[in-house]
């Protein structure tokens, strides 16, 4: 745990005599030095508001990795001129939560506020979350928690209706390379830059600041000193890979613009988006899965062939790995994008669902059981049953297959679109037939 870190808004945790790194260098000390988050901190804006008048209050920082949760945290503690404590939730348990609150008694004693801030505040489960509650409720600290997840899905509604949510967005490239200057001139040797390189280094770090003067300092130490070229950028962006959170937000995100741009007909974006998984680290085979399942969902009977190609697809990256198994991936994808669309097959299963919850569970009616014993022919199991394949055009007219009070229920309802517009007529004319047929079950 982190304590009295703030003696004025410019003081820094991490001073000290050891090496840092150039991002904690950097870490700003006021709302004058913040990159990005105008639609939070511009003026007239209620949190700058807040925080400049210290009329403080518990709030969640949400927003992904080095967009400034735990900068903006500092800073709101030393605007305040509050004693600040730092927990992390992936590191501490409730005997650090028990020492914060103690400490936050002891300073509270003595007039003074107290900052709480929890890195990481979705890994506490909900009792050590609960654990907050009352010391939030009679102001022995000010919390402020920090998540990259989705507060409604991963914190307690307790702790929500005890705090205000913010969430903060990936910094522009224009703040990534705003801040990258500034951490050219913080660099221990003078380094000049070729054109472009800054932009560069901004493209790959994703609106991550922390990361753009991470890949900075890599690259500043290749050049030796010397002159920052295109090509040692490169040199040192080699195996980064861009921001993606496995089971995220950003990940669901992601499998989510894909699934809306192939259901879109947009193969070109659709194309993007599984690219920018695979770029991030994402398993293939769970693309793979996913694309099964809008073949299904969204082209169904329109086009069933779309079905065979996701599952081909799915086949050739367990077979074959990366890269032969991803580029089948993406013709499938491609497919899927531009072939018919219909989601009657997904409508109907799931009114057929609905209607089983509903309605409960009916027996079988008599001549659609089966009887393969003398008990169930005397019980009259299959008794009367049309063997379809024996009339005429292999159809029973006026059939009735469902429990006999839901007869004539419909679920599938097909398009317009691609080969279900065929079935849609053949499914028109046999109901037509049944309607007009004089051998109607249960009538």
């Amino acid at each position: 745990m982190t304590s009295d870190l703030f003696d004025h808004p410019f003081c820094r945790s991490e001073q000290g005599t050891g090496y840092q790194p150039l991002a904690a260098r950097l870490r700003p000390g006021s709302l004058d030095d913040f990159a990005g988050q105008e639609h939070l901190l511009a003026t007239g804006k209620p949190l700058r508001q807040a925080i400049e008048s210290t009329q403080l209050h518990s709030m969640i920082l949400w927003g992904p990795p080095g967009v400034g949760k735990t900068t903006l945290a500092r800073i709101v503690a030393g605007a305040a001129r509050a004693h600040f404590l730092q927990i992390s939730a992936v590191l501490s348990g409730v005997k650090d939560i028990r020492d914060a609150v103690a400490t936050a008694a002891h300073y509270r004693q003595q007039g003074r506020d107290t900052l709480l801030f929890v890195d990481e505040v979705h890994r506490f489960n909900k009792g050590q979350q609960d654990a907050f509650l009352p010391f939030v409720e009679d102001g022995t600290f000010i919390f402020i928690g920090a998540t990259t997840e989705n507060p409604a899905f991963e914190l307690n509604n307790a702790l929500l209706s005890r705090t205000r949510v913010y969430k903060l967005r990936s910094l522009e490239r224009k703040d990534i390379e705003a801040v990258l200057r500034r951490g050219l001139a913080a660099l221990e040797h003078d380094v000049t830059t070729e054109a472009g390189c800054l932009a560069r280094i901004a493209r790959q770090a994703d609106g991550d600041a922390r990361r753009a003067l991470n890949l900075l300092e890599q690259a500043a130490d290749l050049a030796n000193g010397g002159t920052l070229s295109v090509q040692i950028v490169e040199e040192a962006l080699q195996g980064s890979l861009r921001r993606f959170d496995k089971g995220g937000d950003l990940f669901y995100d992601q499998i989510s613009a894909l699934h809306k741009a192939v259901r879109g007909s947009a193969p070109d974006a659709a194309l993007y988006w599984l690219c920018r998984m695979l770029d991030g680290g994402c398993d293939p085979l769970y693309i793979a899965r996913r694309v099964v399942r809008i073949a299904s969902e969204d082209i169904g009977n329109a086009d069933p062939r779309g079905l065979t190609l996701a599952l081909d697809a799915w086949q050739v990256q367990e077979r074959l790995g990366s890269p032969e198994g991803e580029l089948a991936i993406a013709q499938a994808i491609i497919y899927l994008s531009c072939a018919a669309k219909s989601n009657a097959v997904y409508l109907a299963y799931k009114a057929a669902r609905a209607d089983i919850g509903i309605e409960g569970t009916d027996e079988v009616p008599p001549h659609l059981r089966n009887a393969p014993t003398d008990l169930m022919k005397s019980m009259r199991h299959g008794e009367d049953y049309r063997y379809a394949h024996d009339e005429p055009d292999a159809y029973a007219d006026g059939e009735n297959y469902f429990p006999e009070r839901l007869r004539d229920r419909q679920y599938y309802f097909p398009v317009d679109r691609g080969l279900e517009q065929k079935i849609k007529e053949k499914l028109n004319y046999l109901r037509e037939r049944d309607k007009n047929s004089t051998i109607r079950r249960y009538e």
